[in-house]
C-alpha cells in the first residue's frame, strides 16, 4: 500500500505560528499541484465527522492529552494515498515536532525532500500574530499568549531543524518581506527539487 508513495515528493514545512507558512502553502499548491496536509486540520476533520476514531481523538484531546503519535501518522498517510495518484508531492506542515515524530515519519511513510524552514523574526511574529488577533477573535491571539507559544515552538523545532541540516535538505526561507517575495524564494527551493 505505501507502494503508492514511494517516489513522491515530500516537504516538511516549519515555520512558527505567524511566520506566514500557510500563506505559502496555499501558494505552493496553487503553482505545483501540491497537495497540503497539516495533521492539526486532519484532526480536526476527523474529529467533526464523528467517526469512531474521531469520537476516541475527541475524548483524548478533551483530557488535553497529546494524540498518539501513531494516529497522526496513519492519517497523514491515509491522506497522502487518497492523493497519490493525481497530486505532484506532498508538503507536510507543522510536522515533524520533535526528531522521533520525524524518524517515525520516515519508517511509516517516507523520507523528506526538503525541509522549508519558514523563518521570521520573533518580533514579526509577535506583530502579525497581534494583527490578526484583531479580526480573528482567536482568544489565543494576545501578546503573553503569543510569545509562550513563540517559545514552545523555538524549544521544539530546534533539535528538528538541526537533525535535518545534518543530511542536507534544509532550505531557509526569510519571511520577512512580502508574500510574493518570500514565496520567490519557496520556489527557487521547490524547482531544486524538480
Amino acid at each position: 500500500m505505501g507502494d503508492k508513495l514511494k517516489d513522491s515528493k515530500i516537504i516538511f514545512v516549519v515555520g512558527g505560528p505567524g511566520s506566514g507558512k500557510g500563506t505559502q502553502c496555499e501558494k505552493v499548491v496553487e503553482k505545483y499541484g501540491f497537495t497540503h496536509l497539516s495533521s492539526g486540520d486532519l484532526l480536526r476533520a476527523e474529529v467533526s465527522s464523528g467517526s469512531e476514531r474521531g469520537k476516541q481523538l475527541s475524548a483524548i484531546m478533551q483530557r488535553g492529552e497529546l494524540v498518539p503519535l501513531e494516529t497522526v501518522l496513519d492519517m497523514i498517510k491515509e491522506a497522502m494515498i487518497a492523493k497519490a495518484d493525481t497530486s505532484k508531492g506532498f508538503l507536510i506542515d507543522g510536522y515533524p515536532r520533535e526528531v522521533r515524530q520525524g524518524e517515525e515519519f520516515e519508517k511509516k511513510i517516507g523520507a523528506p525532500s526538503l525541509l522549508l524552514y519558514i523563518d521570521a523574526k520573533a518580533e514579526t511574529m509577535v506583530k502579525r500574530l497581534m494583527k490578526r488577533g484583531e479580526t480573528s477573535g482567536r482568544t489565543d491571539d494576545n501578546e503573553e499568549t503569543i510569545k509562550k507559544r513563540l517559545d514552545l515552538y523555538y524549544k521544539a523545532t530546534e533539535p528538528v531543524i538541526a537533525y535535518y541540516e545534518g543530511r542536507g535538505i534544509v532550505r531557509k526561507i526569510v519571511s520577512e518581506g512580502t508574500v510574493d517575495e518570500v514565496f520567490s524564494q519557496v520556489a527557487a527551493a521547490i524547482d531544486s527539487l524538480l
